[in-house]
């Protein structure tokens, strides 16, 4: 399995999830690559990269005779384990305690698939007036509580071992963001690639909730 180590040197589904304090579980890590950001007025290159949570206890019929599925919410990190690094600060609230060096350097956050944890997710208005939600903390579950079974299938896309059939299956403006990276660039797509299968989630018990990382 391909592996995604942060370097130690955002938002939602059409309808914006619920603000408040969420029981949630990560279903996505998609790998955008690098991208130029401002940073204190001045253009930065950073690489990026998305984790997506469902929250399996709000459920809501998006598209009429699917039934019901789980809001999902998403953010997009900077792939940093630096000491100030937000992606570094979340995963310590996540797990509880803090990373040594060692640990923050060789950290894969492919593990996090599947995880259960408490999402504090808040609402913000986009420069075009759209709501959207945000996730603004991430901590672990409280004690005596769980987390359903996963229901939506876990979204995996790295470029270690890029999956085309993944990618075509993003909403536009993620593979946008993708395909505007050097990494994407130098992929060379084959000219017949078979299809395939979608990723089935790995049975994670209701009960199991102490994180393994």
């Amino acid at each position: 399995m391909a592996t995604l180590i942060a370097s130690a040197s955002s938002s939602t589904t059409s309808a914006p999830a619920p603000a408040g304090n969420h029981a949630a579980r990560c279903v996505g890590m998609i790998q955008i690559g690098t991208v130029s950001e401002m940073f204190e007025g001045k253009p930065k290159l950073q690489h990026k990269v998305r984790l997506t949570f469902e929250l399996p206890h709000e459920l809501k019929e998006y598209k009429e005779g699917e039934g019901e599925k789980p809001a999902l919410v998403s953010k997009n990190y900077t792939l940093s384990m630096h000491e100030k690094a937000t992606l570094r600060n979340h995963l310590e609230s996540w797990r509880g305690k803090p990373f040594t060096d060692a640990e923050a350097a060789g950290f894969d956050i492919l593990v996090l698939l599947g995880k259960p944890c408490m999402l504090n997710v808040v609402h913000k208005t986009s420069k075009a007036g759209k709501e959207y939600a945000e996730i603004k903390a991430i901590a672990s579950l409280g004690k005596g509580m769980s987390c359903p079974d996963q229901l939506t299938p876990s979204t995996v896309l790295t470029y270690d071992d890029f999956n085309w059939d993944v990618f075509d299956k993003l909403p536009s403006f993620i593979r946008e963001d993708i395909e505007s990276t050097p990494e994407f660039k130098a992929l060379v797509r084959p000219g017949a690639a078979p299809a395939a299968k979608q990723a089935q989630p790995e049975p994670v018990a209701a009960g199991d909730e102490d994180l393994p990382f």
